[in-house]
């Protein structure tokens, strides 16, 4: 069993994927990391499928287009690592972050986030993803997730079974599936620590922020129905909370 799963959701991402790839093995070799990379191709149209597994990243391909969420999640699904985490394939977070986010698992938490928010941070982003990243932030801290400053960085680390176990129940293909993962963890009692990173925005982003905003806050409500209605009723694999 490796110690660490990186899953890495990929979308049309042949030109920008193997340079993080390499990072992701420079890493490991330099920290001494038994780890699994697990590219989830997302249906791609181009060569993301070869890309990978030439860079050494075992591959599992979707037959169709289904979104990050429905990628992140089969990849975690089928991840061995004691630790499992989601990262961007275009490597705006690097790896030397996932340390921090380790010392919170080692301090308690359950689920540890990254987030492009708090002091110390070197963010190089344009300042209109800066405003309605925020903007949505704060509309989902007032109608779902509480208290997280930042829901949608792609560096996230699942620390424990019943983290992990999360995925099981988690049902948003699209862009808000990080809300919904935050939303059941604290309905659950799963515990989560954000922890502030640096982040360097990458060309080529799939994000199209007014367009994929207004859809996930439709996801939002819909998260909130289902709570609602009884479809999140249990905690996920059986689990005790």
């Amino acid at each position: 069993m490796p110690d660490l799963s990186i899953i890495i959701p990929a979308y049309n991402e042949a030109d920008r994927l193997p340079a993080f790839l390499r990072h992701v093995h420079e890493w490991a070799k330099a920290d001494g990391r038994e780890i699994e990379i697990i590219v989830v191709n997302d249906g791609s149209s181009d060569a993301t499928a070869q890309v990978a597994a030439g860079e050494g990243a075992r591959v599992i391909s979707l037959e169709r287009n289904s979104g990050k969420g429905a990628a992140v999640r089969r990849g975690m699904l089928e991840a061995k690592g004691r630790l499992r985490l989601f990262a961007d394939a275009d490597g705006a977070t690097q790896m030397t972050e996932l340390a921090a986010l380790e010392r919170a698992v080692a301090s308690g938490a359950e689920i540890a986030i990254a987030s492009r928010e708090g002091k110390g941070t070197v963010i190089e982003s344009s300042w209109l993803r800066r405003f309605l990243g925020r903007w949505f932030n704060r509309a989902v801290r007032m109608g779902s997730v509480k208290g997280i400053r930042d829901t949608q960085c792609g560096f996230k680390l699942f620390a424990t079974p019943r983290a992990q176990a999360l995925f099981e129940a988690a049902k948003e293909n699209g862009f808000a599936f990080d809300v919904e993962l935050l939303y059941l963890a604290q309905k659950w009692g799963i515990s989560i620590t954000e922890v502030p990173v640096n982040w360097k925005e990458i060309a080529g982003s799939k994000v199209r922020l007014a367009r994929d905003g207004w859809r996930m806050l439709k996801a939002v409500k819909r998260i909130r129905r289902r709570w609602r209605t009884g479809e999140y009723a249990k905690p996920p694999g059986g689990l005790a909370v």
